[in-house]
C-alpha cells in the first residue's frame, strides 16, 4: 500500500501560509543565478529588514485569531498544530514553498531524538512522489546527518538545489561533536562553519524539548537565518503565527475520538489502601500527599487525598483500623519517598493494597476483546486494527516468563475463538515489543527488525499480509511514532506514569487510512479507546489538568467518552420498507457532478477594480553604520544605526504570467491573466518588486476565482444514486450523545452538538414532521472546495384547519446555532451554496439552512 496526500486540506494550507507569508516582499534571486561566497557556499539571503517581518507577522496575526505582537521576538516563529493533524506534512511542505516563493534552498530539521528523526525521514521518503507532483519534480535532495560522511556538509553548502538535512540536538550540542572539529576531510575547515555559512533555515520539531541552555546556545552557533518551531506542547512561544488546539481538532474531526476503559479496583475495605501522591520541602516542613481510605461521621468510607507529615498516624488521619501501625517515620523528598515505621515505603506514584497483577490481567484481556471486536468491524472496509502497550517493566514482556508476556498469551487464547478471523492464529505470529532507549543508536540496533518494521515501515505494518498486530513498548514510542491505526492504547504501569497522558494519547490520535492508504473521516471508524488502569474520573480529571498546565487556567480540552457508556443503537426494523422512508430516500439519493462556467468579463472586471488600490513599494537597500574597533577577541563591531533607501538600479523583471499563474490555484487561461495585468494599469509597478507583485495579483484573482467557482456551479444528474444501506443497520455511539425518539430510522439519534440535540428532540416533537433521519458521513456533496455532508433529511405534512393535507414536503436541512452566533467559516459558506445548487437540480426536494424547526418548516 502507498499512503496518499491531500493537498487541499484547509487547516494545513492555513499553517502553511502563516509562515510562507511572513516573507511577502522578499525578492527571490534571479533564475540562474546564485549568491556564491567564500568556499563556493551557496547561502540563504532574506531581503526584509526585521520592521517589515514585523509587519507581515502582525497581518497574519490578525487574520488567525491571535493577539498581534507589539514587537518581534527575533528571528524564531512558532506554529502550534494537535498530534495527529499532519504537521511533519506541514512543515515539510512549507520548505518547498519557501523556496518557490523566496528561492531559500538550505534547511534543517533539528530533532530531539532518534525515533523523531526516523520519523522524519519516513515521511519524507512517503511524501517525496506527492511533492513531486504538486511542485511540477522540483529538484531537492534529503538526508540523515551523520558524522561518519561529513563529506555530506560541503554538498549541503556548495549545491545549488534544496538541501534539506535531519540532525539529532545531541549531534552538535558538544564541544567534542564531529561537526565542531577540525577535519582533513573538509581542507581544514570545520563542518560548523560550513553549515553557518549556509544561514540555514531551522525547524525545530518538538521545540519544547530543546529549551535548555546548552541546547539554545547549540542552535545559535549554527548561524540560522531564522527558526520555525512546530509542537501541539509549546512550552512557550516565540511569534506565535498559527495555533490549531486539541478542542478545535477535535471539534472539526481531524483526529480520532478518545474514549476511556477504566478498570480499577473498588477497595473491600480490608487492606490498607495507600497512594503516595507527592513529596514537597519547603523551608519550615516536609509533607506528603497521600490517597487514603477515609471514614467519616457517618460511618462512610471513601477514598480521600490527606497531607500527612513526619510522625503521623494514618489510623487517626483515617479514623479506619486498616490503618492500625502505618506511622510516618520519614519523608524524603530528594528521592520522592515515603516510609512507615511498619516498614513499608513508597515512591511518589506508587501504591499498596491493591491487586496490581490482577487488574492488569484485566486490562490485557479487555484490550485483546476490544481489538478483536474492532478487527471484526473493520477488516471488511479495508482496515487494520492495532493495538499499543505500555508498560513500566521491560523485563514482564522481554522475559520468556513475563507476567505482561504470560498474561497477553492467556488472554489472547482464551478470547480468540469467539472470534472467527482469529481462531486458527498463532499468538506468537501477532505481538512483538520494541524497546530500545529511544536516544541511543546501539540500543535501537538491538531490536532491529521490528525497529525497521514499527519505525520505518509503516505501509508493511498496515498490511493484512504482515501479521503483527500487538505492540508493546516501554519508552520508545511515546515520542516521534506514531500509526494512523492504532485504535487502543492500553497502559500497565506499575506506577503512574510521568508521561503525560495527551502525549500517550497522542500515539493513536491520527485518523485511519485502508488498505488503498486513502484517510478515512468517518466518525465511527476514528475512535480510539484507552485501557486505563484508574477510574474514568481520575483519568480525565488528570488530563484536564495538563490542558490547564499548558494553556492556562480556564483552558478546556476535548473531554473523553466513558468507554463504559458505550452502546449499540440498532436500525428500525423494516424501516426501508416504511412509505415515507421510501419517497425521501428515493428524491434526496441522486447523485450528480458538477461543471463550472466562469464569466470571464466580470471577472476581470472586479480583479481590475481591486488592482486599482495596488502600490508595490521599490526594493530598499537596507543600511547598517556600525563602529569598528580592537579588542580581546580581535576586530569587533558595534552597529550603531540603520536605515533604508530605494534601490535606483536597474531590475531585471522575469516573466510575470508565468509568476502570477503559477500562484492561481484554478486553471485560468493565459489571455485572461493578461488582460487583468494589462486592464488595471498596473503594470509600471511590476519594476518595482516583481515578486511581491505577481504575489500579489495572484491573491486578488484566487479571491474572486473562488466565488466565481461557486456562483458559476452547475449540477447535473448522472444516473446513479446512494444505496439505503448507507444507513447501517447499527451504530455505536455513548448516552450522554444520544437523543430518543419515535420518528427516526433509529430508536435514538447520535448527536454531535447542544444544537443538534435541541433539533433532533424539536423535531420528534412537531406535528408536521412523519419523518426524519441523520444523514450518514458518506452521504456527500461534491464541491470545488471539498466535500460537504448536510445534517437532516425530513418528510413534513403541512394540512389545513379541517385537517385535510396541503403540502408534504421533503426537505434537507443544514442546522447552525443561533443567528447571533459566530458566522460560518468562509469555506463552509461555499460548501453551503453549492449544496443549494445541487438540490435545485430535485425540483422534489427543499434544501434550507436554519437554526430552528420554524426556520425549517
Amino acid at each position: 500500500m502507498k499512503f496518499k496526500f491531500d493537498s487541499n486540506q484547509d487547516f494545513q494550507l492555513e499553517a502553511i501560509a502563516a509562515v510562507v507569508d511572513l516573507f511577502e516582499g522578499c525578492v527571490r534571486p534571479d533564475e540562474g543565478f546564485a549568491l556564491r561566497i567564500e568556499h563556493g557556499v551557496i547561502p540563504n539571503t532574506l531581503t526584509l529588514s526585521e520592521q517589515d517581518v514585523l509587519q507581515n507577522l502582525q497581518g497574519i496575526q490578525q487574520r488567525n485569531a491571535i493577539e498581534p505582537a507589539d514587537e518581534l521576538q527575533g528571528m524564531d516563529f512558532s506554529v502550534e498544530m494537535e498530534t495527529g493533524t499532519g504537521k511533519t506534512y506541514v512543515y515539510l511542505r512549507t520548505m518547498l514553498e519557501l523556496n518557490r516563493r523566496y528561492g531559500f534552498k538550505k534547511f534543517i530539521v533539528v530533532v530531539p531524538s532518534v525515533a523523531i528523526r526516523e520519523g522524519v525521514l519516513k515521511s519524507l521518503e512517503m511524501t517525496q512522489e506527492h511533492f513531486a507532483e504538486l511542485y511540477e519534480n522540483l529538484p531537492y535532495r534529503y538526508y540523515e546527518y551523520s558524522s561518519g560522511r561529513i563529506s555530506r556538509l560541503r554538498q549541503f553548502a556548495t549545491r545549488d538545489t534544496v538541501e534539506i538535512m535531519v540532525m539529532t540536538i545531541d549531534s552538535f550540542n558538544k564541544d567534542s561533536n564531529v561537526i565542531k572539529n577540525y577535519t582533513d576531510r573538509l581542507a581544514g575547515v570545520k563542518p560548523i562553519e560550513l553549515v553557518q555559512a549556509t544561514r540555514p533555515i531551522l525547524v525545530l520539531d518538538e521545540p519544547q524539548n530543546m529549551e535548555s541552555d546548552i541546547a539554545r546556545e547549540a542552535l545559535a552557533d549554527l548561524n540560522p537565518l531564522l527558526k520555525l518551531r512546530y509542537s501541539a506542547t509549546h512550552r512557550r512561544y516565540y511569534n506565535l503565527v498559527y495555533r490549531l488546539g486539541p478542542v478545535e481538532a477535535y471539534d472539526r474531526g481531524l483526529v480520532k475520538k478518545i474514549e476511556v476503559l477504566s478498570v480499577f479496583e473498588e477497595h473491600n475495605w480490608n487492606s490498607a489502601y495507600i497512594r503516595c501522591e507527592k513529596t514537597e520541602a519547603s523551608k519550615s516542613r516536609i509533607r506528603a500527599r497521600l490517597r487514603l481510605l477515609v471514614k467519616d461521621a457517618s460511618g462512610q468510607v471513601k477514598p480521600k487525598t490527606r497531607t500527612v507529615k513526619l510522625g503521623d498516624d494514618l489510623y487517626q488521619k483515617t479514623n479506619f483500623p486498616v490503618y492500625e501501625g502505618f506511622e510516618v517515620a520519614g519523608i524524603d523528598a530528594g528521592v520522592g519517598e515515603v516510609r512507615f515505621t511498619n516498614g513499608v515505603v513508597l515512591a511518589e506514584g506508587e501504591e499498596q493494597g491493591t491487586n496490581k497483577q490482577e487488574l492488569m490481567r484485566i486490562q490485557i484481556e479487555q484490550t485483546v476483546e476490544e481489538h478483536m471486536r474492532k478487527h471484526q468491524r473493520l477488516k471488511r472496509r479495508g482496515i487494520k486494527v492495532l493495538s499499543l502497550f505500555f508498560i513500566d517493566t521491560v523485563a514482564n514482556y522481554t522475559a520468556p516468563d513475563g507476567f505482561i508476556r504470560q498474561a497477553f498469551v492467556e488472554a489472547f487464547e482464551r478470547v480468540k475463538p469467539r472470534f472467527e478471523d482469529y481462531r486458527e492464529v498463532e499468538v506468537g505470529d501477532v505481538h512483538g515489543g520494541y524497546f530500545s532507549e529511544y536516544r541511543s543508536e546501539k540500543g535501537m540496533a538491538r531490536d532491529e527488525d521490528l525497529f525497521q518494521l514499527i519505525m520505518q515501515d509503516k505501509e508493511r505494518l498496515l498490511s493484512f499480509d504482515t501479521p503483527l498486530e500487538f505492540i508493546f513498548s516501554h519508552s520508545a514510542l511515546r515520542e516521534g511514532w506514531d500509526n494512523p491505526n492504532v485504535f487502543n492504547i492500553c497502559t500497565l504501569n506499575d506506577t503512574v506514569s510521568a508521561v503525560k497522558k495527551r502525549q500517550e494519547i497522542g500515539r493513536g490520535v491520527r485518523l485511519a487510512v485502508n488498505q488503498e492508504g486513502q484517510r478515512l473521516f468517518d466518525p465511527e471508524v476514528n475512535r480510539l479507546t484507552v485501557i486505563a488502569n484508574e477510574s474514568y474520573r481520575d483519568y480525565v480529571a488528570q488530563l484536564q489538568t495538563e490542558y490547564v498546565d499548558e494553556f492556562g487556567e480556564g483552558a478546556t480540552g476535548p473531554k473523553p467518552e466513558d468507554a463504559r457508556k458505550r452502546v449499540e443503537v440498532q436500525r428500525k426494523p423494516g424501516v426501508e420498507l416504511d412509505e415515507n422512508f421510501r419517497e425521501l430516500w428515493s428524491r434526496i439519493a441522486k447523485r450528480t457532478r458538477y461543471r463550472v462556467a466562469i464569466e470571464t468579463e466580470r471577472l476581470i472586471e472586479e480583479c481590475v477594480e481591486d488592482l486599482a488600490q495596488l502600490d508595490i513599494p521599490k526594493v530598499q537597500a537596507r543600511i547598517v553604520r556600525g563602529v569598528v574597533q580592537w579588542g580581546d577577541e580581535g576586530v569587533e563591531t558595534t552597529e550603531v544605526g540603520t536605515g533604508a533607501e530605494e534601490v535606483e538600479a536597474a531590475v531585471r523583471v522575469p516573466n510575470l504570467l508565468d509568476l502570477i499563474e503559477r500562484e492561481i490555484e484554478e486553471r485560468l487561461t493565459r489571455r485572461t491573466v493578461a488582460e487583468i495585468v494589462t486592464r488595471s494599469g498596473k503594470l509600471g509597478q511590476a519594476f518595482n518588486n516583481p515578486q511581491m507583485f505577481a504575489l500579489q495579483v495572484a491573491s486578488i484573482i484566487n479571491h474572486h476565482l473562488r466565488a466565481h467557482l461557486v456562483s458559476g456551479i452547475r449540477y447535473v444528474e448522472i444516473g446513479d444514486a446512494y444505496e439505503m444501506s448507507l444507513l447501517k443497520e447499527s451504530i455505536s455511539s455513548y448516552v450522554n450523545r444520544l437523543v430518543a425518539v419515535g420518528k427516526s430510522a433509529y430508536p435514538h439519534i447520535v448527536c454531535d452538538s447542544a444544537t443538534e440535540k435541541r433539533f433532533a428532540k424539536a423535531l420528534d416533537e412537531r406535528e408536521e414532521v412523519k419523518l426524519f433521519i441523520k444523514l450518514p458521513s458518506d452521504f456527500v456533496v461534491s464541491t470545488p472546495v471539498g466535500t460537504y455532508n448536510p445534517d437532516w433529511a425530513v418528510v413534513a405534512e403541512l394540512r389545513d384547519q379541517w385537517g385535510e393535507l396541503r403540502q408534504k414536503l421533503y426537505l434537507v436541512a443544514e442546522t447552525k446555532g443561533r443567528p447571533d452566533e459566530e458566522q460560518l467559516r468562509q469555506m463552509e459558506e461555499w460548501k453551503i451554496e453549492c449544496a443549494k445548487r445541487h438540490f435545485e437540480q430535485f425540483t422534489d426536494v427543499e434544501y434550507k439552512v436554519a437554526s430552528s424547526v420554524d426556520e425549517l418548516i
